[in-house]
């Protein structure tokens, strides 16, 4: 009896194929993905090398001769009957009592028997007699549409499945399936469309692993709204609800599938009760009151971009936040402070908690070590905040992949970056999409830190510098900010939540003048509230930053 040629499957080789079981292994020393349809030679097997785009490709062998013969009976071991086999001409064979092979036949277009898969019922390998390349989809030849069964055709993921449905739908109603499971299911699909389109309802009924659920997604596009439905499965497919006998379950499943829709479109009718379930979110209001009037505070899943030109005291509050965060809160911190080294950071700290200038040297020599440790202790000795000890030039995936790390792995629910900038000017691999193009660049960084933000739900706090203004006043002169003023790409205004401008005029010779920054809110997608927000004053003896008056005496509002 002729043996199986195929010796055992396992995950692809194409690191781009995410398959589990669909790479199969030829007793010739090659090995072929019925995932990703892609053959590899024996010495691409060996080292698990895959050249995208290439497929290394065997000489064509002559189909093997159609010699296996079967005979009628029950498929007893799948729980499919006779009638149900021979309707669908698949035959058996058989040791003694028990079943050793299954025998589907395949038929061209023509309806002349071409070919026949063949399985082995002990290891479930397979393997084909004959050349049903030009078969149609198993099944196809006995259903023809008319008035009497044109209302619906269902597609399954294999032989066995196929029959099952129609023994399970009371043998009503045409089941057809792809050629060679999950991996075939477009190309068979388009091959067949003309066929299947012609039906007044399309049934998907593939298996529920990853595989099967994405080629639902893709042959359903290829039919017209309304016409393809999923049946969604809590069995992994339709002859594991036949071999235990829950007839009415798939049966109920089967009429309850949902017509296909894109990824991200819901029926709003739908959602129900669920829309009186908040989101969940952590809420942290600002250290001053009247910015909180504005924004409500400051939310994790929200991209927060503090935008200033150079010396208006966005470093004093990133720090007063970092600290306000650590005293109101329980949660952990994260700092990614790109133009400091680790010891900076944790003076800037403990000045905040000490209300005292620490981190310049001559300050923290005039105090004792004893109270240097307890602000230390009370700080960073928390356990609760981690910072990104960087040296040398890093990628912004590497980044990137700090941020995570900090988010999912040190449950850092507030992650302070300061600043893109220096980001985007440190990234030269321009096989990332990054190059001379700070525009794109920008656009690339912004684009992957907001879809982090929503995938780890954290509250990232983000610092940007602005564009160099046209004219003879700068930022340094106390002009008013817009959003027009972000350096580089309009994607930080757009993919931000909030942002919020730092606006202070160094050179005005009124003390407390120069030394107040106007926090002038540009964007707000929570409330909209947007403006003047309040005003800060920088105390050069304590170094803390505190909410005052409006002392500029022209008529803003505050």
């Amino acid at each position: 009896m002729l043996e199986s040629q195929w010796l055992d499957r396992g995950p692809c080789p194409n690191p781009d194929c995410d398959t589990e079981y669909g790479n199969v292994q030829h007793k010739l020393g090659y090995s072929f993905c019925f995932a990703c349809e892609t053959r590899f030679g024996e010495e691409v097997r060996k080292d698990l090398q895959f050249y995208q785009g290439k497929i290394l490709e065997l000489p064509r062998q002559e189909p093997k001769p159609m010699s296996m013969k079967g005979t009628w009976g029950e498929l007893s071991d799948r729980k499919i009957s006779l009638e149900t086999a021979k309707k669908y001409n698949t035959k058996i064979i058989k040791q003694g009592n028990i079943i050793t092979h299954h025998l589907y036949e395949y038929y061209n277009e023509r309806g002349d028997k071409i070919g026949q898969k063949v399985r082995k019922t002990q290891d479930k390998n397979f393997w084909v007699e004959g050349d049903i390349t030009e078969a149609v989809m198993f099944g196809q030849n006995i259903f023809s549409p008319n008035k009497h069964n044109k209302k619906y055709v269902t597609i399954s993921e294999g032989e066995i499945d196929a029959m099952s449905v129609y023994e399970m739908m009371g043998s009503k109603w045409p089941s057809v399936s792809i050629k060679t499971g999950a991996g075939s299911a477009l190309r068979d699909c388009k091959k067949a469309f003309t066929y299947l389109d012609s039906f007044d309802n399309v049934i998907l009924c593939f298996d529920m692993d990853k595989e099967g659920r994405k080629a639902s997604e893709e042959v359903a596009q290829l039919f017209a709204p309304n016409k393809c439905k999923i049946v969604r499965l809590e069995h992994k497919d339709a002859n594991e609800y036949l071999k235990m006998g829950k007839r009415e379950a798939f049966s109920s499943a089967w009429w309850n599938a949902k017509a296909y829709t894109p990824a991200g479109i819901i029926n709003l009718k739908d959602i129900g009760d669920s829309l009186y379930e908040e989101d969940y979110c952590e809420t942290c209001l600002y250290p001053w009151p009247r910015m909180n009037e504005k924004t409500y505070g400051m939310r994790t899943g929200e991209l927060i971009t503090f935008c200033s030109g150079a010396g208006m005291g966005k470093s004093s509050i990133m720090r007063e936040l970092q600290h306000h965060i650590l005293k109101n809160t329980e949660d952990n911190i994260g700092i990614l402070a790109l133009e400091e080294n680790i010891k900076n950071q944790i003076w800037n700290l403990m000045s905040v908690e000490a209300s005292s200038r620490l981190y310049i040297k001559e300050v923290r020599e005039g105090v004792e070590e004893a109270q240097l440790k307890k602000w230390q202790e009370a700080t960073v000795g928390t356990g609760r905040v981690f910072a990104f000890d960087h040296f040398g030039s890093i990628s912004n995936d590497e980044i990137l992949s700090r941020i995570r790390f900090m988010a999912q792995g040190l449950d850092c629910k507030w992650i302070f970056v300061d600043h893109l900038s220096i980001l985007v000017s440190g990234q030269e691999n321009e096989k990332e999409g990054f190059g001379t193009d700070e525009r794109k660049s920008i656009d690339i960084l912004m684009t992957k830190l907001r879809s982090l933000v929503e995938q780890t739900g954290i509250g990232l706090l983000l610092v940007s510098h602005l564009r160099r203004p046209g004219g003879d006043r700068g930022f340094e002169d106390g002009r008013e900010i817009s959003l027009s003023h972000l350096r580089g790409s309009a994607s930080i205004g757009h993919l931000s939540d909030n942002v919020i401008g730092l606006e202070r005029n160094q050179q005005n010779d009124n003390e407390t003048l120069s030394n107040t920054t106007t926090i002038r809110i540009l964007k707000n997608r929570y409330t909209g509230d947007t403006g003047i927000s309040t005003h800060l004053f920088y105390d050069k003896t304590t170094g803390r930053m505190t909410e005052i008056d409006n002392p500029f005496n022209q008529g803003e509002d505050e």
